[in-house]
């Protein structure tokens, strides 16, 4: 896990990536508090490091699809105080246990959660056992491959987004 060239993952609903969701840290200095957050490029634990390896991969969806993502992602910020990050998680990750819990994730583990009960794709394995790698085989477009730091404000795809 440790030479995986991408550790965390987030979603985002909106072309700009101006509202990007996930589990990680609270606070930007601490790798010890998690939880559900909204996050920024070029803030908190992003802007600590120099070098952050980004992948962002655009996915068509229908609009069924994207409306049942957008009401779990509202559901979770609703309810944020309910969720906590998965640090137990990390432990039954490594020995490849399928152990979930209702309100704790970690960060791939809601991706995949997201993008699974809204009926985008099927690993077809516990969530808990999906890693920001594993995300890498969803069939998409990549619209930007390099250091999250060098995505310029207001970052938008050369394409349109668009539902199917």
């Amino acid at each position: 896990m440790k030479n995986d060239e991408y550790t965390h993952a987030a979603i985002a609903l909106d072309r700009e990536l101006e509202h990007m969701y996930s589990f990680g840290r609270r606070y930007a200095l601490n790798p010890f508090i998690g939880s559900f957050k909204q996050e920024e490029i070029n803030k908190g634990v992003y802007k600590i490091y120099k070098h952050v390896p980004c992948l962002v991969i655009e996915v068509q969806v229908t609009a069924l699809q994207y409306n049942k993502a957008r009401a779990l992602i509202d559901d979770f910020i609703l309810n944020s105080c309910l969720y906590k990050y998965n640090y137990m998680g990390l432990l039954h990750g490594l020995f490849q246990r399928s152990v979930c819990y209702d309100h704790r994730f970690l960060c791939s583990e809601f991706v995949y959660h997201v993008l699974k009960e809204s009926g985008i794709i099927d690993f077809g394995k516990s969530r808990n056992l999906v890693r920001p790698q594993n995300l890498l085989s969803i069939k998409g477009r990549i619209v930007y491959q390099g250091n999250l730091n060098d995505i310029e404000p207001n970052f938008t795809p050369h394409t349109s987004f668009q539902h199917i």
